[in-house]
């Protein structure tokens, strides 16, 4: 399946890019991040969050969106 996957804040700067369409064929979200792991390797040692259709995930969570969003940590005030 086609996935469109956004990167925001510090997560565009390690991949370089602010958007993408991957080919995916995996099942969840942690399949997911194997995936990015492998084609980015500096976000391995980053902390983020990742939600599909809007609507923030865990990475036990089936793929079955085709909108992927990496969120870095954000603080509220």
């Amino acid at each position: 399946m086609q996935l469109n996957i956004k990167y925001f804040g510090q997560i565009s700067e390690i991949t370089e890019i602010n958007e993408e369409c991957i080919e995916f064929s995996g099942d969840n979200v942690s399949d997911l991040l194997e995936v990015l792991h492998s084609k980015y390797k500096n976000l391995e040692n980053k902390d983020f969050k990742v939600a599909q259709n809007q609507e923030l995930v865990s990475e036990a969570t089936k793929i079955s969106g085709q909108d992927i969003a990496l969120l870095p940590p954000f603080a509220g005030g």
